[in-house]
């Protein structure tokens, strides 16, 4: 068995593999546009459609307490297969704006069995310092998040389809390292019962409360700005014709870097306190 000190690095790269889904249709918005057809309207509708997906699958997950029921590593592995395979749909060629959007909100709606849960886990297994174990785990995503811009920098003409393959195969990657290596954690609390108004009681907790309509808010301007950073940089290429960089390579840099920051607020965290942390990143944010 994996001492506790192995368990956190492979939990982050489980997760940084599985969050590559989340903006890999973002990453190749172009191609998906020339390729299918679509209006340029289509980035914003194919970026709210995973985050649709990831918020109802966030909120069946938690109504039916998924991953208190379930094993919470198998829970990870299967969402980890079925997001890669409603990613890899992407590469149908006969798909239109209809189904690009189901199979990019399917996408989304599994991903709620990676990122939540992937922090269920951790949260298993280390009672004592959450709040910077937490930081390495977000730092994923954001990683996760900014890769595909990465693999779409590599590519040329017609090699976008192998950002979907390569995001694809990270996300079974990760899930696979998940379910092999990862156990059901010490301090994990087994669910006995189904409880659906769970979710209507959790938020008489004002604490909890406070938490979720900053988190909330936060997630407005966060996914707004990672969606909109190559537009923007590509705006700037054509209003400034003088000055020249890859604009992949640069989104991956302008969003990666938020990794960082989620690492140090982690350590950060464990000096001042998670809310004046928080409070802090929401008011510079």
């Amino acid at each position: 068995m994996l001492t506790r000190k192995i368990i956190l690095p492979v939990i982050v790269v489980s997760q940084f593999c599985c969050t590559s889904l989340w903006f890999a249709g973002n990453g190749i918005i172009d191609d998906l546009v020339r390729t299918f057809q679509l209006e340029v309207t289509a980035l914003g509708h194919l970026t709210i459609a995973v985050q649709l997906g990831f918020i109802i699958g966030t909120l069946l997950f938690a109504i039916f307490s998924i991953a208190d029921r379930f094993s919470p590593s198998k829970v990870f592995f299967t969402s980890a297969i079925l997001a890669a395979l409603f990613n890899l749909c992407i590469l149908w060629e006969s798909n239109n704006l209809i189904t690009l959007l189901l199979f990019r909100f399917l996408t989304g709606f599994f991903l709620a069995g990676i990122y939540p849960v992937g922090m269920k886990i951790a949260a298993d297994y280390y009672d004592n310092g959450l709040g910077k174990y937490l930081g390495f785990l977000v730092g994923a995503l954001v990683l996760g998040t900014a890769f595909p811009h990465v693999l779409k920098g590599i590519t040329t003409g017609d090699q976008w389809r192998y950002v979907l393959m390569a995001t694809s195969l990270l996300s079974l990657t990760g899930g696979l390292l998940m379910f092999s290596l990862v156990k059901d954690g010490p301090f994990r609390k087994e669910g006995s019962k189904l409880q659906l108004n769970a979710c209507f009681q959790i938020f008489k907790n004002p604490d909890f409360k406070a938490a979720s309509f900053g988190y909330f808010g936060h997630m407005w301007e966060l996914y707004a700005f990672w969606a909109f950073v190559p537009i923007i940089l590509k705006e700037y290429l054509q209003l400034h014709p003088s000055i020249d960089f890859n604009v992949a390579h640069l989104s991956f840099v302008v969003i990666g870097i938020g990794s960082l920051s989620c690492v140090a607020s982690g350590y950060i965290s464990q000096h001042i306190g998670t809310r004046r942390t928080s409070f802090m990143s929401l008011l510079l944010s």
